[in-house]
């Protein structure tokens, strides 16, 4: 329930209506609502309770209808939506046709970006600053930047290119401790000695000389600075990192005092320069739960709360992930050579876990994909085994280090892609929708999906033991058990470029590559009550495929359809390969039908509805194994069943995206 006093706020302008109780009182209305949404949909919980009031304390200095505010991480903007006209619709959050869990255009004009990867807002506000400086603008720009994605590459990047600017740019570094587990690296070490020192007292100097001479305030500010909790405090730690890019430096301030940051934020909002305030913030404020435990709470599933105590929904783990976290295990238990590495995501990837039985061997590198490869490259030089276990979305950041330093270098690495595929409620950023077409151009690259669980493990055993640059594939999904669901199947163990037959049918076949085998199966057991004989393969390969099937099933002579299934999209994915192996081996590939993920964004549901859109489910496949059967041609096909369907020669239709409504 929305309340009394966040019902007046349509816009960020009624903020400035309300006396500082009352905007006090807000940011309590705001947790409640926050918690009371993520608690019914999950979502990103810890970040979004720290970032109130310093949210608010931002819509009340600036005017966003006009100047610019750039997310990063953008999972962090819950605040921003409510605060811009979404607060009725908030309930709806990650829901289809809902409110998204990130920043999104499409929603709102107060949103800049679509924003889901971190690392960007920095160089993306010096782009939009530098365009307002091009064109004489007056609007302010502000970029609110996480501890954790402060480090990434390209926020230095950024940094670096905001001498380009001789105007206003206001970039606030929102320190927490946390990025979805505890901030990695040096930078962090750095920020928490600068939390904890004190002032010399020639910079305190210094900085009282300055905050005397900011624009419209001077002396006002000066008198409040020693009210202000924590203190305006510029540290010699802060000006020896920042100097050298010429960006004054304030901080840390306590981001949870409302008045203090509207003083401190009106004084910076009218600099003639790029500038950083460093302000610290409680992750999971106000909610004890998020505050005992933020790594739960980071991106949670829906929960109830009953006083301080949470409880989830009763599940049994039976999700590829925990699947990949027993078999690493047991690797690593096996062979000291393999050491695991992910980027700031020992949860979701599941290394965590492995961290109290192998503690020197799982390396986390914080929000920094690039070098976690590069990093695993060097330690496949020296001889060990080093695996990258990093969500497919995020190995997106990594492209040219997976191709310069492992591809090229026909180095032993195993890259790890956990949610490939459609990852429901977070939507289009988080998708891992392109990672065979990706991976697959590079040369030397070996590329594998297991169908469950028991594939997975075999993919592993075989990753490692081949010596071979790989990358294997799996979705936010159960890890079924195949084997036990298809009469007189036995898993083999993998090898190179060897797909498995599942099922064998005289009718129609489906090549699957990952889980969509299951699907298959499914479907398969539909059809055959119906007298209809679907033979299912597990692909196990998109590179090196597995010629000799390939070449049986486009033989001359055959006449059943071939349909192949990939939760990835139809271009460059697995079904293209098979269509240039065909036409490669002058083949007729003209029975073959492809389905996949559509030329076109898919947003926020859950993950089964979002199958159920790009038609990646064994009741879409019933209708198409029938439709082939009875030649209907692929006019009528996608018109009935309202799925991505592509023929050899054909590209499928790309419909506009379907965003939800604009909210101002």
């Amino acid at each position: 329930m929305i309340g009394k006093l966040l019902q007046k706020i349509k816009t960020p302008a009624d903020l400035r209506q309300l006396t500082m109780d009352q905007l006090c009182e807000l940011a309590e209305e705001i947790r409640h609502l926050i918690k009371a949404s993520v608690g019914r949909n999950g979502g990103h919980l810890a970040s979004n309770l720290g970032m109130v009031e310093l949210t608010i304390a931002l819509h009340c200095v600036f005017d966003f209808s006009s100047d610019r505010l750039v997310w990063d991480v953008g999972h962090q903007s819950y605040v921003h939506k409510i605060l811009t006209g979404r607060a009725e619709q908030f309930e709806h959050l990650r829901q289809k046709n809902g409110v998204s869990g990130f920043p999104n255009p499409e929603e709102s004009s107060y949103d800049q970006f679509y924003v889901g990867h971190a690392g960007t807002a920095v160089a993306c506000a010096v782009g939009l600053a530098l365009g307002a400086q091009m064109t004489k603008s007056e609007e302010k720009v502000v970029a609110v930047v996480g501890d954790a994605s402060i480090v990434n590459g390209l926020s230095f990047e950024g940094l670096n290119n905001s001498t380009l600017l001789k105007r206003q740019m206001l970039i606030i570094l929102n320190d927490n401790s946390m990025a979805i587990d505890k901030t990695q690296g040096a930078f962090a070490k750095y920020l928490t000695r600068v939390r904890v020192s004190r002032p010399y007292e020639d910079l305190q100097r210094r900085t009282e000389l300055l905050m005397r001479h900011l624009p419209y305030f001077g002396d006002a500010i000066h008198d409040t600075i020693d009210r202000i909790k924590g203190g305006i405090k510029t540290t010699l730690l802060g000006r020896q990192k920042f100097q050298q890019l010429s960006i004054p430096f304030y901080g840390p301030i306590d981001g949870h005092n409302i008045a203090n940051m509207i003083k401190i934020l009106t004084a910076l909002r009218d600099f003639d320069r790029p500038v950083i305030l460093h302000v610290y913030t409680e992750k999971g404020r106000g909610f004890v739960p998020a505050i005992r435990d933020p790594r739960t709470f980071h991106s949670t599933q829906p929960f109830t709360v009953d006083g301080e105590t949470v409880s989830f929904p009763e599940r049994v783990d039976r999700s590829f992930t925990a699947v990949f976290t027993r078999s690493l295990s047991k690797l690593m238990a096996a062979d000291k050579r393999i050491v695991a590495l992910t980027a700031a995501m020992p949860d979701g990837t599941g290394l965590a876990p492995l961290r109290k039985s192998f503690p020197d061997r799982v390396i986390d590198v914080g929000i920094a994909e690039s070098a976690a490869v590069d990093i695993a490259a060097g330690l496949a030089r020296t001889g060990l085994r080093p695996i990258v276990a990093i969500y497919s979305t995020f190995m997106q950041r990594c492209f040219d280090q997976i191709f310069q330093e492992v591809a090229l270098q026909n180095l032993p690495v195993v890259l790890c892609m956990d949610r490939a595929g459609l990852v429901g409620g977070d939507g289009a950023t988080h998708h891992g929708f392109c990672d065979i077409t990706t991976t697959r151009c590079l040369p030397n690259m070996t590329l594998m999906a297991p169908m469950d669980a028991n594939e997975l493990t075999e993919a592993l055993k075989f990753a490692v033991q081949s010596g071979l640059p790989c990358v294997i594939r799996y979705p936010r999904d159960r890890a079924e058990e195949v084997e036990k669901m298809a009469a007189d199947y036995h898993s083999p163990p993998f090898e190179l470029g060897k797909a498995a037959w599942v099922r064998n049918g005289r009718d129609a076949v489906v090549l699957a590559y990952g889980n969509a085998a299951y699907e298959a199966l499914m479907a398969a057991e539909t059809l055959a009550k119906e007298g209809i004989d679907l033979g299912v393969i597990s692909a196990r390969f998109a590179k090196p495929l597995d010629e000799k099937i390939l070449h049986k099933l486009l033989a001359d002579g055959h006449n059943m359809p071939i349909i192949t299934m990939e939760e990835n999209a139809l271009m460059g994915g697995f079904g293209s390969a098979v269509l240039e192996f065909a036409q490669q081996h002058r083949l007729d590939a003209r029975r073959i039908t492809r389905i996949g993920l559509p030329d076109r964004l898919i947003d926020q549901d859950t993950r089964q509805g979002q199958l159920e859109q790009v038609g990646l489910t064994r009741q879409n496949l019933v209708k198409q194994v029938k439709q082939l059967l009875n030649k209907d041609n692929d006019e009528s096909n996608e018109k009935k069943t309202g799925c991505p369907v592509s023929k050899p020669g054909q590209t499928p239709d790309r419909p506009g995206r379907t965003g939800t409504a604009r909210m101002a």
